[in-house]
């Protein structure tokens, strides 16, 4: 099935209280500073984890209040195993305390649950949850909640090249009809339009390897609020922020 659409700028007044015409349809964020406020209030890291999950819930409301199409959310990179081993297992555990826990909620909204990464590779017990999700939601057509989960952006692009080759030593593929079209077509996202705005928190200021390919002509919004912080107010903030923008994507 494929999930790309094509564009239409809304005029369509949200559900939200402040009126935003020109809507992004795909927004990712990088959820970014959830150590950093923990260790602000003395609290373990896994304390700011938590507490980010419910912020996960408020977004995802409000990106259905103001009809936003998609949603990636950068949820645990392929670099994150290399962090204390309890953390790890907490993060893991997270997916399912929040489709436990908020899964009722994304049904009433029509938000249909996907994911890019290696999806294969997690624990059974994340997958398990994640895939119940899958299930449960294929059928709603409303906002696309997408976790990048065990993903990283060149790991992505390694992985498709791998496939590409394959194909073409199969003779699947004529490599003079490679163009970028057909290399999406290899990645995570070949079903899902490029993201129109990326937002990150904490105040850092890069990719950290999220969506290499798929960024190249996006509108990024950084912001120094740690992701525990991050509020309806804020998001509005970058919204309103896209919306002033003129994407020339190379021309005049």
């Amino acid at each position: 099935m494929s999930f790309k659409l094509p564009f239409i700028k809304s005029k369509k007044k949200p559900e939200g209280d402040t009126e935003i015409i020109n809507v992004p349809r795909h927004v990712a964020i990088i959820m970014d500073g959830n150590g950093r406020w923990a260790k602000k209030r003395g609290l373990p890291r896994i304390a700011g984890h938590k507490e980010g999950v419910d912020v996960v819930q408020q977004t995802v409301r409000t990106a259905s209040n103001y009809n936003i199409k998609i949603l990636t959310l950068f949820a645990f990179s392929t670099e994150n195993w290399k962090r204390p081993k309890p953390e790890v297992q907490f993060l893991m555990k997270l997916p399912k305390q929040f489709l436990n826990t908020y899964l009722p909620e994304l049904m009433e909204k029509n938000v249909r649950v996907e994911t890019i990464g290696r999806f294969d590779t997690l624990p059974s017990q994340t997958k398990e949850a994640i895939q119940d999700a899958k299930e449960k939601t294929k059928n709603n057509d409303g906002l696309l909640l997408n976790f990048a989960i065990n993903y990283g952006g060149r790991d992505e692009i390694i992985q498709a090249v791998k496939k590409m080759t394959k194909e073409i030593e199969n003779n699947q593929l004529n490599i003079e009809e490679l163009d970028e079209n057909e290399f999406s077509n290899y990645l995570y996202t070949k079903n899902l339009e490029d993201p129109d705005l990326l937002i990150r928190t904490s105040g850092e200021r890069r990719l950290s390897n999220f969506l290499l390919w798929q960024l190249a002509y996006t509108e990024f919004w950084f912001t120094d609020v740690l992701w525990p912080d991050f509020r309806e107010e804020v998001f509005i903030q970058a919204l309103k922020d896209y919306e002033n923008r003129k994407r020339r994507y190379g021309g005049i």
